[in-house]
């Protein structure tokens, strides 16, 4: 058996040290190079809204469900009112993507078809993200963060 030295322990020391750093520079990239941004420009504001956003949102009594069917490439949303009766909304605007990166984000163009939205939208499987804004006649706003589960 070999006897350690000075110079093996100093070798194994520093190797250690550079293995550790190369994969926190590592990580630190790639946690910055897929940061999608801020979901507000100030959150001040937004937390100072929010309650009567929240509140007024509650009262239009809307459920939205959102189906994909991947062998069509559709995605639907379908938007009810408290007697589970269809919902025509003003303005409806959906960002989807990665929950984990902006590369994938689009805004798919939906139209009203049979009592529910319709867009076409090629999606991979996985875990996607879609942030919904539409709103009411009376200008409500209505918003909405719902995930979707691609199976593959």
């Amino acid at each position: 058996m070999r006897e350690i030295t000075g110079r093996h322990v100093l070798a194994f020391t520093v190797g250690a040290f550079a293995l550790i750093i190369a994969v926190n520079v590592t990580m630190a990239y790639k946690a910055v190079s897929t940061f999608p941004g801020l979901e507000v420009d100030n959150s001040y504001v937004a937390s100072q809204e929010f309650d009567a956003d929240k509140k007024a949102q509650t009262a239009l009594g809307w459920t939205l469900k959102e189906t994909y069917d991947r062998s069509k490439g559709e995605l639907t949303l379908a938007f009810t009112d408290t007697a589970g009766k269809p919902v025509v909304v003003d303005g409806l605007n959906v960002l989807l993507g990665r929950t984990t990166e902006a590369k994938d984000d689009s805004t798919p163009a939906f139209i009203y078809e049979g009592g529910v939205y319709v867009a076409k939208a090629a999606l991979h499987p996985g875990k996607w993200m879609m942030h919904v804004e539409a709103r009411a006649g009376d200008g409500t706003p209505f918003r909405q963060r719902l995930n979707l589960f691609v199976k593959g």
